[in-house]
């Protein structure tokens, strides 16, 4: 079992994709940075808000002294329909799914521009099988 295991572990597909979670792991952390630490704080002063994160509507009235803030009222239970937090999330995925877009389509465009590899070269014997049999035919009437 563990030799099987050993085997499966080790094909290249299971490796290859072991090393494209982790490198995607990583690069959704850098998409991460880059909406959040470029893009949103741009956009958000465009639009006249620095943190859309906070971005939320009360769905019900918050008892006295509850601060107005997303975090103190999901601590006191009280339902905020929170949409800031998914426009983040949405334009991270948008330049996500972009950013894989533009990286799929450029190996495409390799790919395609690879020339199909060269036939192998014919054996010997197999070469002079045809001979003989070129020469057979030759000979018959």
């Amino acid at each position: 079992m563990m030799s099987e295991f050993k085997a499966f572990a080790m094909r290249g597909n299971v490796i290859d994709l072991a090393v494209g979670v982790i490198i995607g792991a990583a690069f959704g952390k850098i998409v991460d940075s880059v909406v959040n630490d470029l893009i949103m704080p741009v956009v958000g002063r465009i639009i006249g808000k620095l943190d859309f994160s906070n971005l939320f509507v009360v769905l019900s009235e918050p008892p006295a002294g509850v601060p107005h803030t997303l975090d103190a009222l999901r601590k006191a239970g009280i339902p905020v329909f929170a949409y800031g937090n998914f426009l983040t999330i949405l334009v991270n995925f948008i330049i996500l799914a972009f950013i894989i877009f533009m990286m799929v389509r450029a190996i495409m465009k390799m790919r395609a521009a690879e020339p199909p590899p060269a036939p192998a070269a014919t054996p010997e014997d197999v070469v002079l099988l045809r001979e003989i049999r070129d020469s057979l035919k030759a000979r018959q009437p």
